[in-house]
């Protein structure tokens, strides 16, 4: 291993294999690339589960301006606009890269690529690879490319659990594999980690996905921004498996509806109906489930056999369920989905650490907002990382220095934080629940115990939420219900953080709650 290490060091190193890390490290060729990933290459990625596919305002009645407008729309006012255009401006390029490296995006007859329809979307923009199986095939595509590619060398099993700095800058990483603990030297870091959404028992992401990117940025020193920002997808298949199967938007957009036990389709009279944006679908469900009730989707008018066809993927989850969907009604539950907030960055992906880019769902970049426009997320994870890739080959690399001896610490446990974050921190919120898990939580983060890692990542949820005394986008709040007139994003460093937390603890409230 040592004999590894000293040949790797000084090498970008890239820390993640979904979508935004694979195509960071296959467009920084032929540049040499070390890419770490704590499971196998392309598996444990929410990239690889994605089954709505990629918003891209590539059709002849689509363009940029359209899609602004939606995902500024949907972003509820917190988007920042001129990242949000910088992002979707360069869709054809991010077609044309995932081409040029292996996917193959599914087209109609004629040749012509086949336009699907998603929540708020004024257009049918949403492309697929495989139907319902994009995110499988992109990440199959990209994990091929990744291992045919010479100048990438991939490590698999090994976990990050502390970026080094030196003055200021990035110097390195203390990682954990198989055959033990290690540090490895660079100057150039690309955090490609995911999201947080295993912090919560309900989730869509892969169960180990806490937001370690988000934790590895924090305790390095950099800045967070919008971290209360949870997307709650409205229709997880509600079965006992976890992580909870997806059932896609692109079901609703293909005409299923939403109904409750009752059979009343409760979303009617709300403008945009089974399409609205999610924040809005997901309250929805949860206030019918709130009430004792159950919710259902029903395709058997819409698709009825033709979803086997349609959405394999989606007809396969449900028959092991036992549901015949062209027969039988589809029992759904929202659930943890995506993170719209994370580490503050620019649109190359820098953060406010030197040497250190974070791009995908670890990120903040702007375009989400308050509430993420559905299938933007594949496509901001490779733009963002063809965008890192080139800032990083323009950049200059820094001295490798020597690292101190650190121990790794105890590997994560999520099971307290999660009992906490699905109590607290879910689809609608109050000051109660939100002081009692920051007086939860916060010895848990401040501590350097097993619960440690995710429960900062759970703290910085809490505090940002707490703070955010009102309603917008995918943050709901029983105790403010509407927005302020102003909307206004925050950001905090880890010092911030804690020491907001330990205010807000100390506050009269937060005993008697």
């Amino acid at each position: 291993m040592t004999a590894l290490i000293d040949r790797l060091a000084g090498r970008v190193v890239v820390v993640g294999s979904g979508i935004a890390g694979l195509t960071a490290a296959l467009s920084l060729a032929p540049r040499p690339v070390v890419l770490l990933t704590r499971g196998v290459l392309g598996a444990e990625s929410s990239s690889g589960w994605a089954q709505g596919g990629i918003a891209a305002a590539l059709g002849p009645d689509d363009s940029t301006d359209l899609h602004l407008a939606d995902t500024l729309a949907a972003g509820d006012g917190l988007c920042d606009a001129e990242a949000a255009r910088a992002i979707l401006s360069e869709t054809a390029l991010a077609f044309r890269t995932l081409e040029r490296f292996g996917v193959r995006f599914d087209r109609k007859a004629d040749g012509d690529l086949q336009f699907g329809l998603e929540a708020a979307h004024s257009r049918n923009r949403i492309i697929h690879a495989n139907g319902d199986g994009t995110g499988a095939a992109i990440v199959r595509a990209l994990t091929a490319a990744v291992r045919a590619c010479a100048s990438i060398t991939v490590l698999e099993g090994v976990e990050v659990r502390r970026l080094l700095t030196a003055e200021g800058a990035m110097a390195g990483l203390l990682c954990v594999g198989s055959e033990g603990a290690f540090a490895l030297p660079t100057t150039q870091v690309v955090l490609a980690t995911g999201g947080l959404g295993g912090i919560y028992d309900a989730s869509t992401n892969p169960a180990g996905n806490f937001g370690q990117g988000v934790m590895l940025a924090a305790r390095a020193g950099a800045e967070l921004c919008d971290m209360e920002f949870v997307q709650f997808h409205p229709t997880a298949l509600a079965t006992p498996r976890r992580p909870l199967a997806l059932v896609s938007e692109a079901v609703r957009g293909e005409g299923a509806l939403l109904l409750n036990e009752r059979g009343e389709r409760f979303l009617a009279d709300t403008p945009g109906a089974e399409l609205a944006p999610r924040d809005v679908v997901a309250r929805a469900i949860g206030r019918e489930i709130a009430r004792g009730g159950k919710v259902y989707l029903d395709a058997r008018d819409a698709l009825g056999s033709r979803l086997a066809t349609r959405f394999p993927l989606i007809h396969t989850l449900c028959a092991k369920a036992g549901i015949d969907p062209a027969r039988d009604l589809i029992p759904v539950r929202p659930a943890a989905h995506y993170h719209m907030g994370g580490v503050t960055t620019d649109t190359a992906g820098r953060s406010t650490i030197d040497g250190l880019w974070v791009i995908g769902e670890a990120a903040c970049t702007g375009l989400h907002g308050a509430n993420r426009l559905a299938s933007n997320s594949l496509l901001e994870g490779t733009v963002m990382g063809i965008r890192a890739a080139q800032d990083i080959t323009g950049a200059a690399s820094g001295t490798i220095k020597a690292l101190p001896d650190i121990a790794p610490g105890p590997a994560p446990d999520l099971r307290r934080v999660r009992e906490i974050a699905s109590r607290d921190l879910s689809v609608v919120r109050n000051q109660a629940g939100l002081d009692r898990a920051i007086a939860d939580l916060l010895p848990l983060a401040s501590g350097n115990g097993p619960s440690s890692d995710p429960a900062l990542v759970a703290l910085a949820i809490t505090v940002f939420a707490r703070l955010r005394e009102e309603s917008r986008g995918a943050h709901a709040r029983s105790d403010f219900p509407a927005p302020h007139a102003k909307p206004e994003r925050r950001t905090m460093t880890l010092a911030d953080l804690l020491e907001t937390a330990q205010g807000l603890n100390n506050h009269p409230l937060a005993e008697s709650a």
